[in-house]
């Protein structure tokens, strides 16, 4: 079992006593940049000139430089770029200006568990990683509460690179929460998997049943319902904690369908594949395909965006959507440092 943290175990003094950097201003870059400055912390954001980020974040009151500036004068810097871009980041940014005795916080694991980044051996390198989007996480800080963050060390030269880590957690809200130990190789491994073969695993279910009723006959609009809206439900309830308790709500059956044809869907050829795609994971291999698209202009990545924006789900739900009111705009998942 995973080992809990919570404020009484996380000093905030430590953080407090560094100079921070904060390196991209995206959903996580925001909220935790915003939330560092209201717990105390000297925090700066790195920006490249001309970034469309630089706007809000100086509206927002904090100071804003370039990334070799914000790293020059930090001892702590927090990577918060896509990983895509993180390799060029650091080589330009934050490697010429690393010093013995100086930490490196990640967002998210992938450049240091792949061994794109490879940091010096007297530094600290830790992981921080928020279990929610970044304007979430700014909510409940802001509302006195927080959500709980994963806390890795890969690296500890100091002796203190855990207790900073905790600190850090402290500043952005995590331990009211918990903050959950980890390592970079778990949380890296386990966030790809749930992206690919449960997010994209997902995505590509639903689109096959809305395409299974279309085929056959069934009105868009109504099998766009019958598809999506029965997964949000499905969703809102194991997030409730519905997982295995039948709800009153809930239509015997619908509850019997979905115990007799769940298992014909999910068969063992699709644990199987399940556990292909894990192993790609955890040999590299995947996220080698994933650097090699990001140096080449992400040409697989834009075809991929370009062929589900055309998808007759899309085009449906685009027009449903405007029938309800009470859909909010999304705003982004789980901003974990990654994008």
């Amino acid at each position: 079992m995973a080992e809990l943290f919570y404020d009484d175990d996380a000093d905030l003094g430590l953080v407090q006593d560094r100079n921070v950097a904060v390196l991209g201003f995206g959903g996580q870059g925001a909220a935790q940049a915003l939330s560092l400055r209201d717990s105390g912390v000297d925090v700066r954001v790195g920006l490249p000139e001309g970034s469309s980020e630089r706007p809000e974040a100086e509206s927002a009151g904090l100071r804003v430089v370039r990334p070799y500036e914000a790293c020059e004068e930090a001892d702590l810097v927090v990577v918060l770029a896509p990983a895509g871009a993180q390799r060029a980041l650091y080589a330009e940014a934050v490697e010429p200006n690393l010093v013995a005795g100086d930490a490196l916080l990640f967002g998210s694991g992938f450049t240091v568990r792949y061994g794109y980044l490879e940091p010096s051996d007297d530094v600290d390198v830790v992981l921080v990683a928020p279990l929610a989007p970044g304007p979430l996480v700014r909510r409940e800080f802001e509302e006195g509460r927080g959500v709980p963050v994963l806390v890795a060390v890969d690296q500890d030269s100091s002796g203190e690179a855990w207790d900073l880590a905790l600190s850090y957690a402290k500043a952005i809200g995590g331990t009211r929460a918990a903050a959950i130990s980890t390592t970079f190789a778990e949380e890296t491994e386990t966030r790809l998997f749930g992206e690919q073969a449960l997010r994209g695993g997902v995505s590509a279910l639903l689109r096959s049943g809305f395409e299974t009723l279309t085929s056959a006959g069934y009105q868009p609009e109504v099998a766009y319902f019958s598809s999506v809206q029965q997964l949000k439900s499905i969703v809102d309830q194991l997030y409730a904690g519905a997982a295995a308790k039948r709800l009153p709500r809930i239509y015997d059956v619908a509850e019997y369908g979905a115990h007799t044809s769940g298992p014909y869907v999910v068969d063992a050829l699709l644990r199987h594949r399940l556990r292909e795609v894990l192993a790609r994971i955890e040999d590299g291999s995947w996220a080698a395909d994933f650097i090699e698209d990001q140096d080449a202009g992400a040409p697989k990545l834009a075809e991929f965006r370009r062929r589900g924006g055309q998808h007759l789900i899309e085009q449906t739900g685009r027009d449903l959507r405007q029938l309800m009111s009470w859909v909010r705009p999304y705003d982004g998942g789980r901003g974990d440092g990654m994008g």
